[in-house]
């Protein structure tokens, strides 16, 4: 009885973490775009590296600005020491050391500049990375909720299609339509059926994609958050074209990279150029020692006690011409961070004006597309009433359904692609990202 007591005991305990690990592994979430870019910023693992190599550099920047000042050092030596002719003697010797740098021909000023330049860098590159990051959760989420509006229709036309299958069954065994009018509604329910399926697939594998770019785990539960879309023709009231890429350019990070490698660059050929210029210094030390005995030990230190100042003045006359082939190596790295950046530039204005020019497009087609989607629909309703009436063919129900389908599928389209093109827009104007 003992034995079936823990082994009831143990198999409860175990179900019991079996169960809190999977209530652990499907949370529940429920997100809108804005709690997923919050999350993904929270939660990124690539984020967080980058994150670290901004406090990497942050700490070498801190370290750097050190080298102004002087060192310090202790030392003690005691040790014994023989020889055939003498007696092991014991001796000791004491001290403390101490240098600064007064000058390097601006080397370390130049060199604190550099890793200061090195850290707004790093912060640069997490921007960049961030807006690249909110660009990719934009596409997966508007990807899902255009799959999801688009089940909700082909649900309809399975529920839609089961109905016109039984009529046309009934229809068929009565005599009143042909066996292959009969088989194109069957198809047509089969069709709807796997038109379902393979959305339901794509919404699964949007939110896949979704939760990689949350660093979310694959098996977590999230609900997306439908966002008021009836602002759409708001979004359509665009600033200029010029406004929109000035904007565009005052924000990138992009750009503002390629200026830090310029100024970087420009920086590095200032410290090449230290090496050109003598570095003087300035050392001291203090020490003392003792005899081989230890009689009198304090007094010995007194009496030995000494103190030492001095200048070394290094100047440099032949290095092998590395100096001036470093300041040449930078000049030419200059030259290179300039070309970039106004390629940079020119590239990053035609995708603005690119990107402009298709939120124009896509609100046009989602204007047509909406009309059309309308009529189609009318026209679908009105041929299913003379169908069920018997006056109309299985052929003719079935051209306007697929006519009111491709309609509908094209507006879906037009519209998310809508959404999709004038937020990144906002995002490369530098707005925050609302929907």
């Amino acid at each position: 009885m003992k034995q079936l007591f823990i082994c009831f005991f143990f198999l409860f305990s175990f179900s019991h973490n079996i169960v809190a690990q999977e209530d652990t592994i499907r949370a529940d979430y429920r997100f809108s775009l804005e709690d997923c870019i919050t999350y993904a910023f929270a939660n990124g693992y690539e984020r967080q590296s980058m994150k670290l190599s901004e406090q990497s550099a942050k700490e070498i920047y801190d370290l750097s600005k050190y080298l102004r000042y002087p060192n310090l050092s202790a030392s003690l030596n005691e040790g014994v020491s023989h020889s055939n002719g003498n007696s092991a003697n014991w001796n000791g010797t004491y001290g403390l050391n101490s240098s600064v740098t007064l000058y390097q021909g601006g080397a370390i000023s130049n060199s604190i500049e550099q890793n200061k330049l090195q850290v707004d860098r790093a912060m640069l590159q997490t921007q960049q990375y961030d807006q690249n990051l909110v660009v990719q959760i934009l596409q997966a989420f508007l990807s899902v909720l255009g799959n999801q509006e688009l089940l909700k229709y082909q649900e309809a036309v399975v529920t839609t299609s089961a109905e016109q299958l039984l009529q046309g069954e009934a229809r068929w065994k009565a005599g009143s339509i042909l066996e292959s009018d009969y088989l194109l509604l069957n198809a047509q329910d089969a069709s709807a059926k796997s038109n379902v399926v393979n959305t339901q697939i794509a919404i699964v594998n949007s939110l896949l994609s979704l939760k990689s770019l949350l660093s979310m785990n694959p098996l977590a539960n999230i609900e997306i958050v439908y966002p008021n879309d009836q602002q759409i023709d708001e979004l359509a009231l665009l600033p200029s074209q010029e406004i929109a890429l000035q904007r565009c350019l005052d924000t990138s990070p992009t750009l503002k990279l390629s200026q830090s490698s310029i100024d970087i660059a420009n920086n590095s050929i200032q410290l090449a150029k230290s090496g050109y210029y003598p570095v003087l210094s300035l050392s001291g030390s203090l020490g003392t020692n003792h005899a081989p005995d230890y009689t009198n030990f304090g007094t010995q230190l007194s009496d030995n006690f000494n103190q030492r100042v001095g200048l070394t003045l290094s100047i440099p006359i032949f290095d092998n011409f590395r100096t001036k082939s470093q300041v040449i190596q930078n000049k030419i790295a200059l030259e290179q961070a300039q070309i970039s950046k106004n390629e940079q530039h020119l590239s990053l204005s035609q995708m603005l004006i690119q990107e402009y020019q298709n939120v124009i497009s896509f609100y046009t087609q989602y204007r047509a597309n909406n009309v059309s989607q309308d009529a189609y629909y009318k026209t679908y309703i009105a041929y299913r009433a003379k169908f069920d009436a018997g006056a109309a063919t299985v052929v003719d129900l079935l051209q306007q359904q697929n006519n009111y389908l491709n309609a509908l599928n094209g507006f879906i389209q037009s519209k998310y692609g809508f959404l999709l093109n004038r937020k990144i827009l906002d995002i490369y104007m530098g707005e925050n990202i609302k929907l």
